[in-house]
């Protein structure tokens, strides 16, 4: 008797049954470091590092395990292979603001002008992304320790047509602190050789996107309660001490690789913070 194969749905021996038969094969994706990926049983963390055969992945705490790289991740809820990552091509390279490095920097003399910023953190970050930027422009930024004391600092200071003072302050929004502060210093006797920009984030740390830190947020803390031990406390994180803000924030900067990993509404003021320091230097 002659097999009818339509009515088994067709030749099921056939190349194009095989294939149709087969399971997808997980993209190939590399370990390109801080990418953050989640494993099968729900072991999120960063890339830090490939050896050996093996992916080590650092998670929110600051713990690093190694895992056998190949199948079994997930990036943004799709399965990938992780394999290593291709060895980087010489070429012309980007600072990590972006624009092009200058090969053979020397670092030019302090410019008169200066960048205050509110606190170490907050330099700490604009250095990291910006530092190349600043050396090459004779840029020097330095911390406020806090914005209290900022119409003081400004006066102490004395800017001048070629001695001027940009500053960037947290939390600039309608109604707060740092934007009396900023408005008095800006009807003052040296506002045209002032610029007062900011941001409108709590801290200088809600300025990185949370999902480097494999977070969706940055936790809501209610007013009144410190910040940083707040967030830290929500994200399970050690917050008893300054030491424990101090190593969290050293961790969570340590996931910063470039601007791209920053919030737009501080990208924009710190450049424009530069270039009015260095306007007709």
């Amino acid at each position: 008797m002659q097999m009818d194969w339509d009515s088994w749905g067709g030749d099921v021996l056939s190349p194009e049954a095989k294939a149709a038969r087969a399971p997808v094969r997980p993209g190939r994706v590399p370990a390109e470091r801080e990418l953050v990926v989640e494993r099968h049983d729900g072991y999120v963390g960063a890339v830090v590092g490939v050896e050996a055969g093996n992916v080590h992945l650092e998670d929110r705490r600051g713990t690093v395990r190694a895992f056998p790289l190949g199948r079994g991740f997930f990036v943004d809820g799709v399965e990938i292979e992780l394999v290593p990552a291709a060895p980087k091509q010489a070429g012309p390279t980007r600072t990590a603001s972006g624009s092009r490095a200058v090969e053979g920097l020397k670092a030019r003399v302090a410019l008169p002008s200066r960048i205050l910023v509110e606190g170490v953190h907050d330099a700490e970050l604009v250095e990291q992304v910006w530092g190349h930027d600043l050396r090459v422009e004779g840029v020097v930024v330095e911390p406020l320790h806090g914005a209290d004391d900022l119409a003081a600092i400004v006066d102490e200071f004395a800017p001048t047509p070629t001695r001027r003072l940009g500053i960037l302050l947290d939390h600039l929004v309608a109604g707060s602190k740092e934007t009396r502060i900023a408005q008095a210093v800006m009807t003052g006797p040296h506002a045209a050789h002032v610029r007062i920009v900011g941001h409108p984030f709590v801290d200088i740390w809600q300025a990185i996107k949370p999902a480097r830190l494999g977070i969706q947020a940055w936790p809501e803390v209610p007013k009144g309660e410190d910040w940083k031990r707040g967030t830290l406390r929500r994200l399970g994180m050690p917050h008893d001490s300054q030491e424990d803000v101090g190593r969290a924030w050293q961790r969570i900067r340590s996931r910063v690789r470039d601007w791209n990993d920053l919030e737009p509404e501080l990208l924009g003021r710190v450049e424009e913070l530069i270039d009015f320091v260095t306007a007709g230097a």
